[in-house]
């Protein structure tokens, strides 16, 4: 039974997720160690951050409606092969067991830690290097054995799956960055929607807590929406990186 200060806990956990989700990304980093704080055990809690994140996804994608037109194909080879790869990402989760989950977690923090530093680095780089000449205008198998690969490790962890995504999809598919940047949004929705469906069938759901972060987290991106014009994704990001940090060495010294 979650207690009411552990419940406020959560629904701040999950409004500030929500909110740096709706700017610059990372939010697990901050949901996940909030729900372990509170006494939920490690792969229940990232079951739980998953469920409770994932109706997020749904309207960023809707935001970027307008820039998956024209990307049919695209999205009809994506949706299978994601949505297969984030499944396979829970089923290993939920076998891997606490124990050994709870060494991981640390190196999952760091790595998605890493990826939210070079993700504007990134961005800028594959800005200054948009040469369309040298990628595909077809999706070739590597692609698609690279993008079913990092939609496992969204399904097993999430933090960063955007930079992977980002990354592949543009150093190999002919188009522009804002078009690839709305199909990995798409994909991102994919994988933690279908990862979270099949989560709701296992028994390391945490019910009420899904409920308080879903709602914080609602609130988080509503607000995080409005302020999206007035702070800058960068300085949010590298905040996040900060708190993954100190998360990391929290879970590398217990």
């Amino acid at each position: 039974m979650i207690n009411i200060l552990d419940s406020c806990i959560i629904a701040l956990g999950g409004f500030a997720a929500g909110f740096v989700n709706a700017i610059a990304g990372g939010g697990t980093l901050i949901s996940f160690p909030i729900l372990t704080a509170v006494g939920i055990p490690v792969v229940s809690a990232n079951v739980t951050s998953t469920v409770s994140l994932s109706p997020g996804y749904l309207a960023a994608t809707f935001a970027q409606l307008k820039d998956l037109k024209g990307q049919k194909k695209r999205l009809l080879i994506f949706l299978p092969i994601t949505a297969i790869g984030g499944i396979i990402g829970g089923i290993l989760l939920l076998h891997t067991g606490d124990k050994l989950f709870r060494s991981l977690v640390p190196y999952l923090i760091l790595i998605a830690s890493f990826l939210l530093v070079i993700q504007e680095p990134l961005k800028k780089w594959l800005n200054r290097h948009n040469n369309q000449e040298s990628r595909v205008t077809r999706i070739s198998v590597f692609v698609m054995f690279a993008i079913i690969l990092a939609a496992i490790y969204g399904g097993y962890f999430g933090a960063g799956l955007s930079v992977i995504v980002l990354a592949v999809l543009a150093l190999t598919v002919n188009d522009n960055l804002t078009r690839l940047n709305a199909l990995k949004q798409f994909i991102g929705f994919v994988v933690n929607v279908s990862t979270a469906i099949f989560f709701i069938f296992s028994d390391k759901v945490v019910w009420p807590a899904v409920f308080i972060m879903a709602s914080g987290a609602i609130l988080g991106g509503w607000v995080g929406g409005k302020f999206a014009g007035k702070i800058k994704p960068i300085t949010l990001r590298y905040l996040v990186v900060v708190i993954g940090l100190i998360v990391s060495i929290i879970y590398f010294v217990k």
